[in-house]
């Protein structure tokens, strides 16, 4: 090969070398621990940089891991775990590793048990012994011995990493890589399988349609019955409206209830028992006020001023309770905080217009009354 292609070959090769991003260039293979420690199996996983090392020993079921976090900081923590319960955060069963105040690199283990964990040290659903933590060239790498179970010899595994402030944890990004770091892990065959972000898609539009349905369809329908019928023009137009946004509301909020009850079907260890009676709760207020439109008696029939208070008292009740619970929902699925302030403006926007169509209904309400009583009076005259 002629000099000039082959500086031009090798300087290519360089350049090409040096494009490749760091943790895509790493791998689980060939990494020498300061230790010297070896592991028959280990896994590339697939996003934060991450990777896993083990040992497994049939006899006694336990299993000597070591987890990296490449390109780590001495700001970072890092967090991996078990969770037989299901691809997600709560419920985990982790191992923190993180520089404390004194720089040292510390490990322990913390139960997940909400979407804002405290990460304070406490013990897991099966026992961990030989846990340290160690740093070097922005390796983060903890070390364990699993003690498991049967049922956890292939289960569900989680990896996380976020930032510190000081001594505090700071809480984890929710992009795509975040949101992606979960998996199954086979620690007798060695398999592991990359998890899919399916429970987190499923959370996101039970949100979503409950959000829509309960929290902004159901307030619209009420106000349209409440001050649309004041005027003339709009009668009976302000009744089908309504019914039509209320039906609405109510089959698209059943979607989100349903989705809600796979949520819970899909994740049996994990309970949010408030937010769960009251999404019932609500199902059958609503439920109850679509066969009360059936039985809607005549504007003049004898039953229908107990009818009205039996329909307006669930109507409103079922606003309440679902402005609640959809701020119970923003706590445990913890979007990202522009969602919970955009779904609050429209909660303030709907309840200013509520207050201004109150004033304008009672205006207009006092002025029949005034304008009836003027007329009796001058008939009453004449």
């Amino acid at each position: 090969m002629d000099k000039s292609w082959t500086t031009v070959f090798f300087s290519c090769v360089l350049l090409l070398s040096l494009c490749v991003p760091p943790s895509l260039a790493q791998t689980c293979r060939g990494h020498t621990f300061s230790s010297n420690q070896v592991f028959t199996a280990c896994s590339n996983l697939p996003v934060l940089s991450s990777f896993l090392y083990w040992n497994y020993y049939p006899s006694n079921l336990t299993a000597d891991i070591a987890f990296r976090k490449a390109g780590a900081s001495t700001n970072t923590w890092v967090a991996w775990a078990l969770n037989p319960s299901g691809q997600q955060m709560v419920g985990s069963q982790a191992i923190l590793a993180f520089h404390n105040s004194s720089g040292v690199p510390t490990a322990y283990t913390t139960p997940i048990t909400s979407f804002s964990p405290s990460m304070q040290p406490g013990n897991l659903s099966f026992r961990v012994s030989n846990l340290k933590a160690e740093y070097s060239n922005g390796d983060m790498i903890l070390f364990a011995t699993l003690h498991l179970t049967s049922s956890l010899i292939s289960t569900n595994q989680v990896w996380q990493e976020g930032s510190m402030s000081g001594t505090s944890f700071n809480s984890h990004a929710m992009d795509s890589e975040n949101s992606a770091s979960v998996g199954t892990i086979n620690f007798e065959t060695g398999a592991t399988v990359a998890g899919s972000v399916g429970t987190s898609t499923k959370k996101n539009v039970h949100g979503a349609l409950n959000a829509v349905s309960w929290g902004v369809l159901m307030p619209m329908g009420i106000m349209m019955a409440r001050y649309l019928k004041v005027f003339k023009v709009a009668n009976p137009a302000w009744f089908y409206l309504h019914a039509a946004c209320q039906s609405s509301a109510y089959i698209i909020g059943v979607a989100g209830w349903g989705t809600g009850l796979k949520l819970g079907s899909d994740s049996p260890g994990i309970k949010y028992t408030k937010h769960r009676n009251i999404g019932i709760t609500l199902f059958c207020f609503a439920t109850l006020q679509v066969f009360a439109l059936l039985f809607r008696p005549k504007p003049d029939h004898k039953y229908r001023l107990y009818w009205n208070i039996y329909h307006h008292s669930i109507g409103y009740a079922t606003i309440i309770l679902s402005i609640i619970n959809i701020y119970e929902g923003f706590d445990i699925l913890d979007p990202e905080k522009k969602w919970k302030k955009i779904f609050t403006g429209i909660i303030i926007l709907l309840g200013a217009l509520a207050a201004l169509l109150e004033v304008i209904t009672w205006i207009i309400v006092l002025t029949r009354k005034k304008a009836v009583t003027s007329n009796k009076h001058v008939n009453g005259s004449a």
